[in-house]
């Protein structure tokens, strides 16, 4: 049996979602990379990038109301909050957390790890 012993990090992939104007403080994104959809926040300086599924139901999350003075995002089917710095949900119905990935500013360009 043998291991591979690459990094994660070095399995890695880099998007470039858009440019830094495209994604204003309070903006949001969705893209879609590696057969996932990912919504892409900004809460004033600082970029978070988390599933767009809500672990109640599956449904869509990135959709939602985001209120970028909290981090959060709501879905839009049963309400449950999301931290978007996190993925953990603040409130039920969901209780799981969702994913969360790497997003940053490079170049001049909102750039996204998956």
């Amino acid at each position: 049996m043998t291991t591979d012993t690459k990094a994660i990090s070095d399995l890695a992939e880099t998007i470039t979602v858009c440019s830094v104007e495209e994604l204003p403080d309070g903006g949001s994104r969705l893209v879609e990379a590696d057969g996932r959809k990912i919504g892409v926040f900004r809460c004033g300086d600082e970029l978070y990038a988390i599933e767009d599924r809500c672990s109640h139901d599956d449904g869509p999350l990135a959709e939602g109301e985001f209120d970028a003075a909290a981090c959060t995002v709501e879905c839009p089917r049963h309400g449950s909050l999301f931290d978007v710095r996190t993925g953990r949900p603040k409130t039920l119905p969901a209780f799981q957390p969702v994913d969360t990935f790497e997003a940053r500013i490079e170049d001049g360009e909102v750039k996204l790890e998956i």
